[in-house]
């Protein structure tokens, strides 16, 4: 008897890691082929994990949020008590990554999963030009340097923040010889980009998808 008791202890505490470890996943690991949402954006996503209070939380990182955009965090905050920055903001490294490289592969449906109808547009026509010029990207994302929320803001329940990521990038476009018409992968370039992410806090999903690009100022 006192056998079939401490059995039940150890699986009710395996039950419990497993629950830890899988129930507290964001739906953002990547995963080929393509699968549903809840499984496909890697890390981007534990957007929506650990809640923090809402008077503390930007304070925790200054570092990562621009005077400008504290008030819109706090408004995104008050909205959804579980939202953390921290977190936001490595998924938006990982979704920065992500998107690039779907990008420059032409990977349109591994794009669709990662950015909204108007940005994934706009990505499938410079990838269509790409094609008809017969110019191929061999391009390599070296190092994020920097991330940070240079704007926030909340529109009726849906969230918009503003990353300024900071990235070395080597850049090579080929013809359809294999020919370099451009760029070298021996020398990284600086770059800067502002890239909007948005979520719909009422939404169950907990992926932010890209709505706009720039070149940050």
């Amino acid at each position: 008897m006192v056998g079939i008791v401490l059995l039940a202890m150890v699986a009710a505490f395996l039950a419990l890691r497993l629950y830890m470890v899988l129930g507290k996943r964001s739906g953002h690991e990547q995963a080929l082929p393509p699968k549903p949402a809840e499984e496909r954006l890697a890390p981007a996503p534990q957007l929506r994990a650990v809640a923090e209070p809402v008077s503390e939380a930007p304070h925790a990182a200054d570092s990562v949020i621009d005077a400008g955009a504290t008030s819109g965090v706090r408004a995104v905050l008050s909205a959804d008590s579980s939202f953390d920055v921290a977190r936001f903001l490595d998924g938006a490294k990982a979704a920065y990554r992500m998107i690039l490289e779907a990008f420059w592969k032409g990977d349109e449906e591994e794009l669709s999963w990662l950015v909204s109808a108007d940005v994934r547009e706009a990505f499938a026509a410079a990838i269509a030009a790409r094609r008809e010029a017969g110019h191929t990207l061999d391009n390599r994302l070296v190092s994020i340097e920097g991330a940070r929320i240079e704007a926030a803001r909340l529109e009726g329940r849906t969230a918009f923040l503003t990353v300024h990521f900071v990235a070395d990038i080597a850049a090579v476009t080929r013809d359809a010889e294999g020919n370099v018409v451009a760029g070298t992968l021996t020398d990284a370039v600086a770059t800067n980009d502002s890239w909007t992410f948005s979520r719909n806090l009422k939404d169950s999903d907990p992926n932010w998808l890209l709505v706009e690009t720039d070149e940050a100022q």
